[in-house]
């Protein structure tokens, strides 16, 4: 296997997805964010929205806060420490592939 093919496949399969990696690099971009900002910026649907957040949460990358402002119930959500990681590896695998 060629050198590029082998760091390609060696990437985080978690993040290189493309609409998780859309999710990490909005993220890492902010200290946090609620769940309709997100749904904005990535235009997703909710459902897919939720289920690409579950999986990074699952991975430990995503902390998922459900809370409330005022009566209205809100989701924030920002990048954990493993996250940020993740996501620098991510950028070095893919830079190394080409």
């Amino acid at each position: 296997m060629n050198e590029q093919l082998r760091a390609i496949s060696e990437l985080d399969r978690v993040i290189h997805e493309p609409g998780r990696l859309m999710i990490v690099a909005l993220l890492a971009g902010v200290k946090e964010c609620d769940f309709l900002f997100l749904l904005n910026e990535t235009r997703m649907s909710r459902g897919n929205l939720s289920t690409h957040l579950t999986k990074l949460e699952t991975a430990g990358y995503v902390e998922i806060e459900k809370t409330y402002r005022g009566k209205v119930p809100m989701t924030l959500l920002r990048l954990t420490r493993p996250g940020r990681k993740a996501l620098d590896e991510y950028r070095k695998g893919l830079m190394a592939a080409f």
